[in-house]
């Protein structure tokens, strides 16, 4: 198939553009045996959930598939080097409007993977952490986390929407086929 036999311009129609994301939730016992999950505590300076935690990951490269950019957005922001990851969702993030027209989308890949290895570093993007599974509820999450986290790390598959309430805030739906 040639690259313009995808349909993404055609005259006199408007396509829905999303950008690439991932995002990756590792475990880890800790000594106890408990189930910690690794998050990413913001740093102070970011513009987006600074202060919150949020999974590891990021933007997907045009020159790389989905799960490398799920492995090399781990080794960036935790030192953690991770092969076996398990894709556990996929959410359509609509951006809604503004004044130049429809915003283009996030298609965002939930990740899910264990590790034993426990040390992780700072980096510009903040802290990682090992929380503790049992009382993420009492951590500051970005937002749709609460809901995300246990549907990704309990399985099975599933799938979200995320879209524009008129307030600007976002409504996160989930579906499990």
């Amino acid at each position: 198939m040639n690259v313009t036999d995808q349909g993404t311009r055609e005259p006199g129609r408007e396509r829905y553009h999303a950008i690439p994301r991932t995002l990756v939730l590792l475990t880890a016992s800790d000594p106890d045996g408990e189930r910690q999950v690794l998050l990413l505590k913001g740093a102070p300076h970011k513009r987006l959930w600074s202060g919150k935690y949020n999974g590891l990951g990021g933007h997907v490269e045009a020159t790389e598939d989905i799960h490398s950019a799920a492995v090399r957005e781990v080794w960036e922001e935790a030192g953690i080097e991770v092969h076996d990851l398990v894709l556990r969702g996929v959410v359509n993030i609509d951006t809604g409007y503004d004044e130049y027209g429809r915003r283009p989308g996030v298609l965002m890949f939930v990740f899910v993977g264990e590790t034993t290895e426990r040390v992780v570093w700072p980096t510009e993007e903040g802290t990682p952490e090992w929380l503790p599974d049992a009382r993420l509820a009492d951590f500051p999450l970005v937002d749709d986390l609460y809901g995300l986290i246990p549907r990704a790390l309990e399985g099975p598959f599933f799938y979200g929407h995320y879209f524009p309430r008129p307030d600007g805030t976002l409504q996160y739906e989930f579906l499990q086929p």
